[in-house]
């Protein structure tokens, strides 16, 4: 087919510069390193940060703190009210809405021209060509392609500038050869209600030659199982006889491949999953082998990675790396200065590094999500992981879960209690589900392993079962119903699961079976 003869060879053009990151990932790294700088030094953040004294990484750290958003936000504000040059040149036109993985309260994160083009479009971009580098006879570009975001409306805020989802800046932006592939309609992508907004993306792609799905698993599943009922069908393959690929991120897919595999069904054609590593904040890696569950590092978007070894992240004045420090199998917290003007940016993401030269990572958390209320230390990598496990182990298939701790009492040690909804219950009983997931817990953490022994400080975990769609009536509950909202999967406090656990009783009472 030309057009998709004409697509693969403009998409795989990018493979020059994915290769230089691969090759001179250091080199890349400084060079935008010096780009980004230059251009602080025209803004009003640069100004009174003393950008003029920086000559070089050193000088960088010492004038510049490491910053949450709260501590950026006062420059963020001026900017939203429309003055120019404050984080980055010129006037900052968009502004996305996250409210990140568990906090209530948003925040407003800048998006500049030269982030989009230069940062999400390219992602998208690198995505594709990496896929078509590997399936060199993929037909991508003769159907459509499923994308799914948050709510895609956009608030004017009377300045001349907009706030809403990334999804909304996105779809307001794309480039041409984009939206003419995209599905649904904009205005189905714009709605946002977003019931009626799954069952109308439902209507509207289930006879569309659909080839690619992009969007968080959670979010995909509920669309895609609407698909399933409308039609009658009892796979995607049959409604969607050339589907390729599954574009996946914001949260570990572990969980999810089960239930997504069963929903697929059996293929004619290669089937593959690539995962993507992006936010509000930015587009920071991508799954660049098929056969591996990594992601290389993206370090020409426009955006430069400073890494905290997590054991330093609550230290007073934390050790603080660059690219070429990084070791194998440490974990680090990540802080990111990029061309939307967040500079020295406190992220919140734990990465992994896998390898070194290419760089890559896994993410494996947040430095606010994860279970050490006795020492344990269980990271949401090794959670999603023994979930998996688990679900593999006993037939299971997870749709979410949560994690919270269940504190010392005068009667009880304490202990982990899960909190799953599931797809297909386990084969055994939810038992035999939670010794399998103790065990692969065990293997990973050998610090959950030692508070385990005995029973002395961790007690055998319990586990909840509550009802379909308990966790998307949560959300909902929060104001987060969408595309790109998803559930926090461990927390070092019960106020989410107690809220959880709450609406599944309040189900059961309306619900009777």
């Amino acid at each position: 087919m030309p057009f998709n003869s004409a697509f693969n060879w403009f998409i795989r053009k990018r493979m020059y510069s994915i290769d230089l990151v691969r090759k001179q990932p250091v080199e890349v790294q400084r060079g935008l390193f010096n780009d980004l700088v230059s251009q602080g030094r025209r803004t009003s953040f640069g100004r009174e940060s003393g950008f003029n004294s920086i000559r070089n990484w050193n000088d960088f750290k010492r004038v510049v703190p490491i910053r949450t958003y709260d501590q950026l936000k006062p420059w963020i504000d001026r900017a939203k009210a429309g003055e120019s040059d404050v984080l980055w040149p010129g006037e900052t036109q968009w502004f996305a809405k996250s409210s990140g993985t568990s906090a209530d309260r948003s925040k407003f994160l800048p998006v500049t021209n030269a982030s989009l083009e230069s940062c999400h479009y390219k992602g998208g971009k690198d995505l594709l060509a990496l896929f078509c580098h590997q399936r060199p006879d993929a037909q991508l570009y003769g159907g459509k392609h499923l994308i799914l975001g948050g709510s895609s409306s956009l608030d004017s805020m009377g300045t001349g500038s907009y706030t809403g989802d990334l999804s909304a800046i996105i779809v307001q932006n794309l480039p041409f050869w984009v939206e003419a592939r995209r599905t649904p309609s904009r205005e189905i992508a714009m709605m946002d209600n977003w019931e009626e907004k799954v069952d109308a993306m439902a209507r509207a792609t289930m006879r569309e030659d659909v080839r690619i799905l992009a969007g968080i698993p959670s979010w995909m599943s509920v669309v895609v199982k609407r698909v399933l009922d409308l039609s009658g069908a009892n796979s995607l393959s049959a409604v969607w006889p050339n589907l390729q690929l599954f574009m996946h991120g914001g949260v570990s897919f572990a969980p999810y491949r089960a239930e997504f595999e069963s929903l697929i069904g059996s293929t004619s054609h290669p089937f593959d999953y690539l995962e993507t590593y992006n936010a509000s904040e930015g587009f920071f890696g991508l799954q660049d082998r098929l056969a591996e569950n990594d992601m290389l590092m993206m370090l020409d978007y426009g955006i430069f990675f400073e890494f905290v070894p997590l054991t330093e992240w609550e230290s007073e004045n934390p050790i603080v790396l660059e690219l070429r420090e990084l070791e194998v199998g440490v974990d680090y917290a990540l802080v990111i200065s990029t061309n939307a003007g967040l500079w020295r940016y406190a992220l919140g993401d734990v990465i992994r590094v896998t390898e070194t030269h290419p760089f890559r990572m896994q993410v494996v958390g947040r430095t606010t999500s994860y279970l050490n209320a006795f020492g344990e230390e269980v990271m949401v990598a090794q959670a999603d992981k023994a979930v998996a496990e688990a679900s593999a182990l006993t037939g299971a298939r997870v749709k979410e879960y949560t994690a919270a701790p269940m504190f010392m009492r005068q009667d009880r040690t304490g202990g982990h209690q899960w909190v799953l909804e599931f797809a297909k219950e386990p084969q055994g009983g939810m038992d035999l589900f939670l010794e399998c997931l103790d065990a692969s817990l065990k293997r990973q953490n050998s610090d959950y392993d030692a508070k385990r022994s005995g029973g002395l400080a961790l007690q055998f975990p319990e586990g909840c079962v509550v009802c379909d769609g308990t966790f998307e009536h949560w959300l909902r509950s929060k104001g987060k119903s969408g595309g790109q909202h998803k559930i926090p999967r461990l927390l070092n406090s019960r106020e989410m699961v107690e809220e959880v656990l709450s609406i599944s009783k309040e189900q059961m009472i309306a619900d009777p079976v």
